[in-house]
Parts: structure tokens; C-alpha cells; sequence
């Protein structure tokens, strides 16, 4: 299977949309164009969360039409089939970024959770939205769904009941009608019903067990693999029964590692910041996740000096302002500048930086974990199929 470097997870909404007509401009365009995507009438993009490029092709039996559909697109005139994400590789990021096609420097969803502004004392949760932001402040840019509906095209969000009106939803995918469906095989049967209505251009669908039983059992477990097993069966038949000239892409918003080593193990894959006295010294906050740390402190250089030494070549440790010139996170908007970490710590090999004063024993105890650097969290796979 190929790889193509300049396509991104953020291209897909835009150049799906593109594909069908449901949005113009040369910005769009360019992004069907980068993916290879051929004209339709209409786009299904489903979003299974978790399910990283290399995750799926090292499971591929369990997900026969996937991974053939994978192979398929292995040539030069078909769509691309391995797309990077954005850092860090988690869902609030990744889904701002397929959601408007900005990273996280321009949307400040910049993890999973993140410090407000150098005044904060506490942490803004960006999946739960807990700490106090109002999500149509902090997040302004305007999504590819408001662009679709101010175009006059019609777009539908199909995801559980929960997520309607959601922090995550109004900030990363407001803009579309939210049809709520709570098993796999109620949101394709809701897809297709959407995909037949003429006003209706975009449907999008959303799935989020591949990653929850990954952070609970691991990616290599045998139950991650029985969902990887459920969704390739409802993929399939959603393809099968697809209408005719519509664009189904299928993608992911990040991979995941396992972290095998749990506290109660003795092991070494998991470091706890708090009772670490390299990494508790002179550190006021840490946000992020386990495996991309936005550490906030008054002492930048010495923090980074000490997590430099006590991570050796586990993990890269930045400061704020080399993460911004590395362009990890894009263009920074002024107002997100601080929410960066001073220093920003990513893993590079399977380590978890945990935080026990902050998180509670379930957190500390998952096994699958994404977030940072890795190939096997930033690639994930675009499977296109047209009806």
C-alpha cells in the first residue's frame, strides 16, 4: 500500500464535499484533488474512531473488505488510501480538523485536555467540555457543514444520542441536522435514509467502539479485534447498498499503542509525573494525555532539562516555542499561543506519562493510549467506495 504525504485527515470532509458539488472555491478543490476523489452526487464519510492505517493492516483478517478495498486503491490513479492526522493525535483535535480543516493552532483543540490562558488553575476537558469555555467562543472557525449549509446544500451528522449539542459537536461539526442512532447498524440504516434525500449532500457517520475497547483491552486484543470484525461487516453492507454515484470514505481520526506495563506491574511503560520527583519539580499543571503532554510551568528551561534526563530517548521534549516552529500544531493563533504547554512532551516509544493526582485508578489502568508522534498514531486509512 502507498502513502501520499500531502494528504490530510483535514482534506476529507472538504474534498468530499468538493466531489459532489456541495462545496466550491479553489480550497476545496485542491483537497478532492490531493485524496483523488471522483465526481459524484453525494458523500458518506464515516468516522471510526481508533482505527489507525497500521492497527487495521496488521488485523487485516479480521476486516476482509477494508483491507481489499485498501488494496484496490494501491495505484496511481485511485484515491489515496493512508492519510495523516494532526497532533496530538486524539479525537478533540482530529475531529476539529476533518470538521473545518484547520489544526489545532488555529482551532485551540489542541488535546485532550488543555490549561484556558496563564491564568487558569484548572484544565479545560475538550471531549467533555468540563471547565467552563463556551465552545462557540473558543472554537470560531466556521466548519465545512456551516459552509455546505451556506451554500445551500443540505448536510446530516449521525451519532449517539449524547453528542447532539455537545461541546465536541457545536465546536468541531456544528452546522449539520444531528440524527441520533445508537447501534452501527441503526446509523448506516440512518445513513442511507439521509443519502436518499434530495436536499441532503454530505451525511456523516460516526463510530467510536473500535477505540473504546482498544483503551479498554489494547488494540491486539481478541475483543478489539471482533469490533474491528462488526464494523467491516456494516461497512460492507453500507457500501452494498449505497445509492448510485455516491462517494463513501471511510477514515479515522488517530491510531493507537498499547501500553502494557500497568502500575500494579512494576513496569516501566508508565511513568507517574505526580510521585516522580524529576517530573512533579516546579510544574504547576499537566494537560494533554499520556502520550502528549502540554506541561505548564513558571520554569520552561529547567522543567524541560529535568524531563529531558528522565525520559532519555523515550520521549521528545520541546519547548513551547520549538513545538511551534517543529509545526506541530500548524498556525498558531494568538489566543491559543499559551494553551500550548511551556513544554510539550511527546512519546516516541511505548510510554504512558500518567498524572494519579489528577487522574482516577480506570484512567490510570487503560491500555490502549494515542496522542503523539508515531506513525502508528498519525497514519490512518481513507477506504473509498462509490456506489
Amino acid at each position: 500500500m502507498t502513502t501520499t504525504a500531502e494528504a490530510h485527515l483535514g482534506d476529507v470532509l472538504w474534498g468530499g464535499a468538493a466531489a459532489v458539488g456541495a462545496l466550491a472555491g479553489e480550497e476545496a478543490k485542491a483537497a478532492a484533488g490531493r485524496l483523488r476523489l471522483p465526481q459524484g452526487r453525494k458523500t458518506c464519510v464515516v468516522l471510526a474512531d481508533g482505527l489507525g492505517w497500521h492497527n487495521l493492516a496488521a488485523r487485516a483478517d479480521h476486516a476482509p473488505f477494508l483491507t481489499a478495498r485498501l488494496a484496490e486503491q494501491d495505484q496511481d490513479r485511485a484515491p489515496v488510501n493512508r492519510l495523516r492526522a494532526a497532533l496530538p493525535t486524539t479525537t478533540a483535535t482530529n475531529l476539529a480538523y476533518l470538521g473545518t480543516g484547520q489544526r489545532g493552532g488555529a482551532t485551540g483543540m489542541l488535546g485532550y485536555t488543555v490549561r484556558r490562558d496563564r491564568a487558569s488553575r484548572g484544565l479545560l476537558n475538550l471531549i467533555s467540555w468540563r471547565g467552563g469555555a463556551d465552545p462557540l467562543r473558543w472554537q470560531r472557525r466556521r466548519t465545512v457543514f456551516e459552509h455546505i449549509v451556506a451554500g445551500g446544500a443540505g448536510a446530516v451528522s449521525i451519532g449517539p444520542w449524547r453528542f447532539e449539542g455537545s461541546g465536541l459537536t457545536v465546536a468541531a461539526l456544528r452546522g449539520a441536522e444531528f440524527i441520533p442512532a445508537e447501534s452501527l447498524p441503526a446509523r448506516v440504516d440512518a445513513a442511507l435514509h439521509a443519502l436518499r434525500d434530495p436536499q441532503v449532500s454530505v451525511v456523516y457517520l460516526y463510530w467510536g467502539e473500535v477505540d473504546s475497547v482498544g483503551h479498554q483491552l489494547g488494540w491486539t486484543s481478541a475483543a478489539w479485534a471482533d469490533e474491528l470484525s462488526h464494523l467491516d461487516t456494516q461497512i460492507s453492507d453500507l457500501a452494498r447498498r449505497l445509492p448510485q454515484a455516491v462517494n463513501l470514505l471511510v477514515t479515522a481520526d488517530h491510531g493507537m499503542v498499547d501500553i502494557a506495563d500497568t502500575p500494579m506491574s512494576g513496569g516501566q511503560g508508565r511513568i507517574d509525573a505526580a510521585t516522580d520527583p524529576d517530573l512533579s519539580r516546579d510544574v504547576s499543571l499537566i494537560g494533554g494525555e499520556p502520550r502528549f503532554s502540554h506541561v505548564y510551568t513558571s520554569q520552561p528551561e529547567q522543567v524541560a532539562e529535568r524531563w529531558r534526563r528522565r525520559l532519555a530517548e523515550q520521549a521528545l521534549v520541546l519547548s513551547r516555542a520549538e513545538a511551534i516552529g517543529a509545526d506541530w500544531f500548524g498556525p498558531v493563533a494568538a489566543e491559543f499561543t499559551e494553551v500550548i504547554g511551556d513544554v510539550v512532551v511527546a512519546a516516541t516509544s511505548p510510554v504512558a506519562i500518567m498524572n494519579s493526582a489528577m487522574q482516577p485508578p480506570e484512567a490510570m489502568a487503560l491500555l490502549g493510549m494515542h496522542g503523539s508522534v508515531t506513525d502508528q498514531e498519525r497514519e490512518v486509512p481513507l477506504v473509498a467506495v462509490q456506489g
